[in-house]
C-alpha cells in the first residue's frame, strides 16, 4: 500500500484525544508565533501588491486576509494568509526535516475553518498537527544521510501542496478516498526551488502561498469528485522517484505513524533570518557579551561553517557582507554576525532594505574575511558554526554553537513567544489595538477550550 493510504486514514481518524500532551502545547506555540510573523509581515515587500492583485480579482466573499480586511474566495485569502507568514523568515522550523511547517499548516487551517465556521480548537490544533507532522515526515524521508541543500529544491513548497491538501481535506471532513484524491490533484502542482534565494527574489516568500492555495483548492476539487493520482508518494512516477530519484527513507516517513507527532521538534526561531545562521549569531552574542566587544575595536572576523551550509549562507562573501537586497541579508550568516557586533542584536530592524544601506552593518560585515568550512560539522541535523573576532589589540575570541537557542532541546518559552508576538506585532501595515492583541495571547493559551476558531481571525481583521 502506498503511504499516501497510510497518511489519509491518519488524517481522517486521528482525534484530539489521541495528541500527546507536548504536541498540543507546541502546537499552540506555533499557533502564536504563526499570528506574530503574519501580522508582522503584512507590511512587507510583495504584500501590497499582491493583495491588489486579489482585490482586483474579487470572488466570492469567503475568508479575510488577516489584517487588510478584505474577504475572499477561500484559495485567494489563505494564499495571502500564508505568504505574510513567510516574508520575515521569521516562522518556525524543523530543523531535521529543513522544513516551516506552520506557514503551511497554520493559514490552510485558519482561513479554512473561517469559510467552513464552527471550527473548535480541538479540532483546529489537531488539524495544523497533523499537517506539521506530514510536511515534516516528508522532509525527514528525503535522501537520508544526505543534505537536500545541494538539490535545489525550496522543501516548504515543494511538500506543502500536498500537505495543505491533507489539512483542508481533514477540516472538509473528506473521506479517506477522497483525501487522496486531493493530495494527488496537488502533487500535479508541486514544486519550488532555491533558487530564488540565490537571486534575492521575493519569489522565496511566495511559494508557502502557492503551496496552501492550490492544496485548498485541490481539496474543495476532490470534495466535488474530481480525482487525482493515488500512488503518490511511492508510485512508479510518484513523488521520491520523480523528484528524488527513489531515495527516501520509508522507515522516517511513516513509522510510528499516529503514535510519533514530528510537532515534538518544531523549533520557534528567535531571529528573523534563515534558521541555519543562528548558530552563528548565537556564538557572536556569547562573544560579544562575555567579553563586552565594543564594535569600533574590532580588527577581522572569522566564520567556520559546514558544506552544507557555505554555498546557501555564506558564499559568495562579497554579496553576503554586501547584500543586493535584504533578502540576501535573511540568507547570509557574515551580515547576521556583523549585526550582533555592529547592533549587539540580530532583530527585524537589521534585516531591511534600510538596513542592508546602513553604514554601521556594512562597515562591519566588511571586516569579516572569506568563510571556510570546517568538515567534521558535515552531517549534523543543523550545522555548527564558529565565529572568531581578533580585536585591534590583538585579543581573539573564539565561540562553536552545536545547537542554537530555539532547538527542542533548548527551547523558547510561551512567554518568550508572547515577547516575540509583541515585537511583531509592531510591524503590522495597519496597528492591532492592545486589547485584541491581549486577547488574542489568551485565546491561545486555552486553544483546546475554544468553540470556534474564527473568534481569533476576528481580532486581527482591520477595517478593509
Amino acid at each position: 500500500m502506498d503511504a499516501t493510504y497510510l497518511f489519509a486514514q491518519n488524517f481522517k481518524n486521528i482525534q484530539f484525544e489521541d495528541l500527546p500532551a507536548n504536541v498540543v502545547e507546541i502546537t499552540k506555540l506555533q499557533v502564536l508565533d504563526y499570528f506574530a510573523v503574519a501580522l508582522g509581515g503584512t507590511s512587507q515587500a510583495g504584500v501590497k501588491e499582491l493583495v491588489e492583485l486579489a482585490v482586483d480579482w474579487g470572488g466570492a466573499p469567503q475568508s479575510h486576509i488577516l489584517v487588510y480586511g478584505h474577504k475572499l474566495p477561500v484559495p485567494n485569502a489563505a494564499q495571502i494568509n500564508a505568504t505574510i507568514a513567510h516574508t520575515l523568515d521569521f516562522d518556525d522550523v524543523h530543523e531535521t526535516a529543513i522544513m516551516h511547517p506552520g506557514v503551511v499548516a497554520i493559514p490552510t487551517a485558519l482561513t479554512l475553518a473561517e469559510y467552513l465556521g464552527g471550527i473548535s480548537g480541538k479540532e483546529f490544533i489537531t488539524a495544523v498537527a497533523l499537517g506539521t507532522d506530514f510536511i515534516c515526515r516528508l522532509g525527514l524521508a528525503t535522501r537520508p544521510g544526505e543534505s537536500i541543500i545541494p538539490y535545489g529544491w525550496h522543501q516548504t513548497s515543494l511538500y506543502g501542496y500536498i500537505t495543505a491538501a491533507a489539512v483542508a481535506g481533514r477540516l472538509l471532513g473528506l473521506s479517506e478516498e477522497e483525501i487522496v484524491n486531493a493530495i494527488g490533484i496537488a502533487y500535479h502542482q508541486s514544486a519550488g526551488n532555491a533558487q530564488c534565494v540565490k537571486d534575492g527574489a521575493l519569489t522565496k516568500r511566495l511559494g508557502p502561498g502557492f503551496a496552501v492555495k492550490a492544496g485548498i483548492t485541490s481539496a474543495l476539487m476532490a470534495q466535488k469528485g474530481i480525482t487525482g493520482a493515488r500512488n503518490v508518494l511511492e508510485g512508479d512516477a510518484g513523488f521520491y522517484k520523480v523528484y528524488h530519484d527513489n531515495k527516501y527513507s520509508r522507515e522516517a516517513l511513516v513509522g510510528e505513524l499516529g503514535a510519533r507527532f514530528e510537532g515534538k521538534d518544531v523549533t520557534i526561531k528567535p531571529y528573523p533570518c534563515c534558521r541555519g545562521i543562528h548558530p552563528f549569531v548565537d556564538a557572536t552574542l556569547k562573544i560579544v557579551n562575555e567579553h563586552q566587544v565594543a564594535a569600533e575595536n574590532v580588527d577581522k572576523i572569522k566564520l567556520w561553517c559546514g558544506p552544507g551550509t557555505l554555498n546557501l549562507l555564506c558564499a559568495p562573501i562579497e554579496i553576503k557582507t554586501r547584500p543586493r537586497n535584504f533578502v540576501d541579508s535573511q540568507f547570509s550568516a557574515p551580515w547576521g554576525v556583523a549585526a550582533v557586533i555592529a547592533r549587539g542584536r540580530a532583530g527585524l530592524d537589521e534585516f531591511t532594505p534600510a538596513a542592508i544601506q546602513s553604514r554601521d552593518l556594512l562597515e562591519m560585515a566588511g571586516k569579516i574575511e572569506p568563510v571556510e568550512v570546517d568538515p567534521s560539522f558535515e552531517g549534523a541535523e543543523l550545522e555548527p558554526g564558529r565565529v572568531s573576532i581578533t580585536m585591534k589589540d590583538g585579543s581573539v575570541y573564539t565561540e562553536q554553537v552545536d545547537l542554537p537557542l530555539g532547538t527542542p532541546t533548548n527551547p523558547l518559552t510561551f512567554a518568550d513567544c508572547e515577547t516575540k508576538f509583541r515585537d511583531c506585532i509592531k510591524h503590522s501595515v495597519k496597528p492591532i489595538p492592545d486589547a485584541n492583541t491581549d486577547q488574542l495571547i489568551r485565546l491561545i493559551q486555552e486553544l483546546d477550550m475554544v468553540k470556534d476558531v474564527t473568534a481569533l481571525v476576528g481580532l486581527v481583521v482591520m477595517d478593509s
